[in-house]
């Protein structure tokens, strides 16, 4: 058995069992990572885990070169979607980024989809994607028209609660933060009216934000049910 049929061969035994030790270090990088942003952790439990992501590092590099090596079509790979993920995986731990882009590995878990053939998520995959393109003429319009009213929802606020409260709504820009809890009706309760003309304001605003929550949920689902059927009578 060659390496190429290792590295790439998902339906074989040793392929198999390569796949899932790499997605066992991804969990494993993943954790080391998280366990990371613990505070006061002690010196030892540091250097163990940067001993730990050294060695996960070292495999994923190897296993990146490998992969280059036996690839048929070595440039697509490495602009595949598969292997861009592959290249972030480790280029944190070489390059200094200024932004820690390690919790990004997490993506090369879709390989799992890929790799053990698991045909049904596979199909529902596919039928996200055709939801997607039958309804997206729908998202980008209804995308764009949220925006418009994030900016008008800031608008009005500041008119309203800039006199009242000028520290929280110092500008459009300022009540931005506050448009955008509003609209998705998320509601933090960090920045509120206390105007009248702000609560009636902000009234009108949540009726406007079950819409935005409920559109895009609608839209999907239809358009998951019409790829569903489609999808049927191409079986048929």
């Amino acid at each position: 058995m060659n390496l190429k049929t290792i590295i790439e061969g998902s339906d074989t035994k040793a392929g198999r069992i390569f796949d899932l030790t790499i997605q066992c270090l991804i969990v494993a990088s993943v954790i080391t990572f998280s366990t990371e942003t613990v505070p006061n952790l002690s010196d030892a439990t540091t250097r163990l885990l940067s001993l730990t992501e050294t060695v996960i590092v070292s495999i994923f590099t190897l296993e990146y070169i490998v992969r280059i090596y036996v690839s048929d079509r070595k440039v697509d790979y490495i602009l595949s979607f598969y292997g861009i993920v592959d290249f972030i995986a480790i280029a944190p731990f070489y390059l200094s980024l200024g932004i820690d882009l390690r919790s990004l590995r997490i993506l090369r878990m879709l390989r799992l989809f890929r790799s053990f053939k698991l045909i049904r998520y596979n199909s529902a995959m596919r039928r996200f994607s055709r939801a997607f393109f039958i309804a997206k003429e729908e998202i980008v319009i209804f995308g764009v028209v949220t925006m418009m009213l994030l900016y008008l929802s800031a608008v009005g606020i500041y008119y309203f609660e800039n006199e009242a409260q000028p520290e929280q709504f110092k500008s459009i820009f300022h009540s931005f933060w506050w448009a955008v809890a509003t609209l998705t009706t998320v509601g933090y309760g960090d920045v509120y009216p206390i105007t009248v003309g702000g609560r009636i304001f902000t009234f009108l605003i949540l009726m406007i934000g079950l819409g935005i929550v409920a559109v895009p949920a609608g839209l999907l689902a239809s358009a998951l049910s019409k790829a569903r059927s489609e999808e049927q009578k191409e079986n048929e």
